[in-house]
């Protein structure tokens, strides 16, 4: 810290010829702090008009449903930069595929602070991930977290957001919801084509250590003032929350057990039950609601294996919608395969994963879902990349479609909201091994056995490699 311009060991003489002086500095200096933007902090390529409307909007449908079928969610690296080759490879067959709904955060994972001084903002690399949506034709979804530094006691300015997880997973102080709601607002005007948002993310920094529960309160109070001030930007704009992780646990456990929600899969955590129906009662009003959440235990734990877990996921869609009187079903996130220390998922090999994933994408259509977010579309560099939907775009041969992008984008387009699913016929000795799903158009076949088999399905008799997933058409 700097010295402030006099010495208080100084003669008395001296102190008192230059009081006069140093009051009329010190009010000039405290005038002028008081002017700067964010009262002195730094504000360099910062503007004021952060509402003001970003590039070309696409033309937003006449008429916004609250469904919007299954995508992806961008993350820290994404298809939005890259080797132009790469990255318009990707542009291209999203495009090709309709777009796919895609859902991006309004700080982090990818996004920087966008507001790091009160009224001065920051949307560069938040409109760099909006014109990508814009241009592969995708539906835009914008998850309203995280929050700047000085919403939740850190330091205003350019050069002061910190990006540690724990910083980042920080709620606004209740002092800032409403700036938070302000902040909102000005995102929904300035990308008037985005239609849908979701408040916050996996409760974060809503967890209340003294009582041993999230903080349910305070993230509906947030909710609740952003919800109506995206409302008062357009009254058509969809909103929902509340975004909470439906974790579960080892089915003999019984703290903090639900008494009656449970099954072969786990039993559900009755902390996050009470925080739902806290939301669910005293929620402003939602066009959607949305969760997130793995097949898998707290433990990791796949009961019984990795594919009958997937029963929990039609499970907990199906208790949502009824709480919920039927509102739209979001997963934000759905995960079936238990990571490592280092949050990495590449235990399996590509055919057992996407075999797992497909289970668990029919489990949470037959629970009532039609709304669903994959996580992680690529990776930092080049080389292997579990999971990921499209290889890096860091080099001209990157952007090359992976085998979990054929499902995630066949998905889509087969079974969007609003699909009449119908029952087909299984072949008696195929029903233990086989996960079907179907259309009047479509018939979604998975083979969950690390063998290969010979499957009568529709009607129809055929060879399955093991693990494979099979698409047939009516």
């Amino acid at each position: 810290m700097g010295r402030h311009g006099w010495n208080s060991g100084a003669r008395r003489w001296r102190l008192t010829a230059l009081l006069g002086v140093g009051v009329a500095a010190l009010a000039l200096i405290v005038t002028l702090v008081n002017t700067l933007p964010g009262g002195g902090a730094d504000t360099a390529g910062t503007t004021r008009d952060g509402d003001k409307v970003h590039g070309t909007p696409a033309t937003p449908p006449g008429a916004t449903g609250p469904s919007v079928g299954w995508g992806f969610t961008h993350t820290q690296y994404s298809a939005d930069e890259g080797s132009a080759a790469a990255t318009e490879r990707v542009e291209d067959r999203l495009s090709q595929d309709a777009g796919m709904p895609q859902d991006q955060a309004v700080m982090g994972w990818g996004a920087d602070n966008p507001e790091p001084v009160k009224g001065r903002y920051d949307f560069g690399a938040l409109d760099r991930r909006v014109d990508f949506m814009r241009r592969s034709g995708g539906t835009p979804v914008i998850t309203l977290c995280c929050s700047p530094d000085w919403m939740k006691g850190g330091r205003a300015g350019v050069d002061n957001t910190d990006w540690s997880q724990a910083a980042l997973e920080t709620a606004p102080t209740p002092d800032h919801y409403q700036d938070y709601a302000d902040l909102a607002a000005t995102v929904a005007r300035r990308y008037p084509d985005v239609r849908h948002f979701v408040v916050w993310n996996e409760f974060k920094g809503f967890w209340n250590n003294a009582k041993g529960r999230w903080d349910y309160e305070g993230y509906t109070e947030l909710y609740n003032l952003v919800y109506k001030a995206l409302k008062a930007v357009d009254k058509n704009i969809m909103v929902g929350g509340p975004y909470l992780v439906m974790d579960s646990f080892d089915p003999r456990q019984t703290e903090n057990a639900s008494a009656t929600l449970k099954g072969a899969w786990g039993v559900m955590d009755q902390r996050v039950v009470d925080a739902f129906d806290y939301w669910n009662t005293h929620k402003a009003g939602a066009d959607f609601v949305v969760v997130d959440g793995s097949s898998y235990t707290n433990d990791d734990d796949m009961l019984p294996d990795e594919f009958a877990a997937t029963e929990k996921l039609t499970y907990v869609s199906e208790w949502v919608r009824r709480q919920t009187h039927d509102l739209p079903l979001w997963w934000a996130e759905y995960y079936v395969e238990p990571a490592d220390g280092q949050d990495r998922r590449d235990g399996w090999t590509e055919d057992h994963r996407v075999a797992v994933q497909a289970t668990g994408m029919i489990a949470l259509v037959r629970g009532g879902a039609d709304s669903g977010f994959y996580w992680n579309p690529e990776d930092e560099k080049g080389g292997d990349c579990a999971g990921c939907l499209w290889s890096t775009t860091d080099s001209g041969n990157g952007g090359q479609a992976l085998p979990m992008y054929d499902l995630v984008s066949r998905f889509g387009k087969a079974f969007p909201p609003g699909t009449r699913y119908e029952t087909v016929s299984v072949a008696r000795d195929d029903l233990p091994g086989v996960r079907v799903l179907a259309s009047d158009r479509t018939v979604l076949v998975v083979n969950t056995l690390d063998r290969a088999i010979s499957a009568q399905v529709d009607g129809k008799r055929f060879g399955m490699k093991p693990y494979e997933v099979k698409w047939l058409t009516r």
